[in-house]
């Protein structure tokens, strides 16, 4: 501990980050737009009334409240979807250390797809729970072996190796999943729909699988964020605070993977929203992850759900898929990130 600069220390144990409350009243506001816009706009804008009668009055038997009473499990899906990615992000950046990594960056949402169209094709799985655990998997294998193939070398696991291990390993399985579904009609008309990246499809069950993993891996990215604020100082400062560095990355990794997994299997590989919402946090917020790791839950499930009603308006009366939306608006952000971090670590 001694050894720490002072402006370390006060990294270590900063206090409440300024303007911590009012960004966090906006995000809180923001969401709640989100929310009221997502249960509103549609291919059918539901007026006030109908808004009302849908929430609060569950025996209404409006056309505009049936409407809501459909677009309520939809909210609430992209909204745990939403928090998840961004958390996931969050614990991928600070676990790399790289500004830029997201679940989509580094390869764990292909990895996922690939385990998912292989159980279509070769098991004929067709719920969302058989989804949710071959999805865990493949994106664990995935994170594995991009992790492995970017820590090969002199230097480690650098930012850079990393998004390049993960853009290769990105292409290798998309590759593959082509491979497996075009000769099998049957499969690319039920992947297909899944692979581009949607909120559409949630039901109540779905939710139901996919809570326990939204539950388990928030609590594990929150309890590992002041662990992972030392990790941030360097890996000898970490050991020289007490920190356990392998089991911290291995729970901070489990936890990431479960998140982006759990996600991608029942909503399909939507990208750039932990990159989005980590980014936009720490922009306002500092580099405390103690913050950044809830406030990027909150940021991902607004900036999910707008992506989402922002599909729907344009699209109308069908829809862009939401998947679709936040690719447009993450690959240019991407861009530019990369060029203002000249490969610099977290």
């Amino acid at each position: 501990m001694n050894n720490l600069t002072e402006t370390e220390q006060k990294r270590l144990h900063s206090t409440i980050p300024k303007h911590f409350k009012t960004v966090l009243a906006l995000c809180l506001l923001l969401l709640a737009l989100s929310v009221i816009a997502s249960l509103v706009f549609g291919s059918r804008m539901v007026s006030f009334q109908g808004l009302i009668d849908g929430i609060f009055h569950k025996n209404a038997d409006s056309f505009e409240a049936s409407i809501i009473h459909k677009r309520i499990s939809r909210t609430v899906f992209g909204l745990c979807c939403g928090a998840a990615l961004g958390v996931s992000g969050s614990l991928m950046q600070a676990v790399t250390r790289n500004p830029i990594a997201d679940p989509s960056i580094l390869g764990v949402n292909t990895g996922a797809a690939l385990f998912v169209v292989c159980g279509i094709a070769f098991l004929n799985i067709s719920t969302a729970n058989q989804y949710i655990w071959l999805a865990l998997a493949g994106a664990a294998i995935s994170a594995i072996f991009v992790f492995g193939i970017g820590s090969m070398g002199r230097g480690g696991a650098t930012p850079i190796k990393l998004v390049l291990a993960g853009a290769a390993t990105s292409a290798a399985l998309a590759s593959l999943v082509s491979a497996i579904m075009i000769p099998r009609s049957y499969v690319m008309d039920q992947f297909r729909f899944w692979q581009v990246g949607s909120v559409g499809s949630a039901t109540w069950d779905g939710l139901a699988t996919f809570a326990p993993f939204l539950i388990v891996g928030l609590i594990a990215g929150i309890a590992s964020a002041p662990a992972l604020n030392a990790l941030a100082l360097g890996d000898d400062v970490a050991t020289g605070l007490g920190v356990r560095k392998g089991m911290l990355r291995l729970v901070a990794a489990f936890a990431g993977v479960v998140l982006c997994g759990a996600a991608t299997a029942l909503a399909g590989p939507i990208g750039f929203i932990g990159l989005l919402a980590t980014h936009a946090m720490r922009l306002v917020l500092g580099p405390d992850l103690r913050f950044i790791i809830p406030m990027s839950a909150i940021a991902g499930a607004a900036i999910l759900t707008i992506s989402d009603v922002i599909g729907r308006v344009i699209g109308s009366p069908g829809e862009v898929e939401v998947g679709i939306v936040t690719a447009f608006i993450g690959a240019p952000i991407l861009i530019l990130l990369a060029m203002k971090s000249k490969g610099s670590s977290l």
